[in-house]
């Protein structure tokens, strides 16, 4: 593996290993509702900036991470990331020619997509549990995507990941 490779690949890795951290960070209790969905998100960038680095089998890794660190039904999450991964590898040509606006909405649709598959999935295992409160990461992930978005085509250039 060239040494530019493997640059790339430590780099994708570390802010996916960020993205987990940020995930389990302690909130105060009225914040908690409002906690961005790091890893789908930045799994979303990289899926959109690199679909041949970053596919669904990444996803499917960083879900089986993620199904440990929410202690949640092995392959909940896994499923869900690949599936969200998927349409992202499927729509990333026009989702790069987008504006900001509707690259934005797209994400929040996805984010939407994303939830809604848990809650399905969690209702399947008579986990559910509705309120108002479990969209709220869709709201607070969408205002940052744009910033999100702009920090990490930042550090993919910085880094030179390719």
């Amino acid at each position: 593996m060239s040494g530019s490779i493997a640059k790339s690949i430590l780099a994708i890795v570390l802010s996916l290993i960020l993205a987990m951290c940020l995930t389990m960070l302690p909130m105060p209790n009225g914040a908690n509702a409002l906690r961005p969905l790091w890893i789908i998100m930045i799994l979303i960038y990289w899926v959109l900036a690199l679909p041949h680095r970053v596919n669904v089998g990444v996803a499917w890794c960083c879900g089986l991470i993620s199904d440990v660190l929410y202690g949640a039904l092995l392959g909940e999450h896994a499923f869900v990331y690949t599936v969200i991964a998927y349409l992202v590898y499927k729509i990333h040509i026009r989702m790069r020619l987008a504006s900001g606006l509707q690259q934005s909405l797209t994400v929040f649709g996805l984010l939407m997509l994303h939830q809604l598959l848990l809650l399905m999935l969690q209702g399947l295992q008579g986990q559910a549990t509705i309120h108002v409160s479990y969209w709220l990461p869709c709201v607070s992930s969408t205002i940052i995507w744009s910033w999100l978005f702009l920090v990490l085509r930042d550090y993919r250039r910085r880094f030179q990941v390719k």
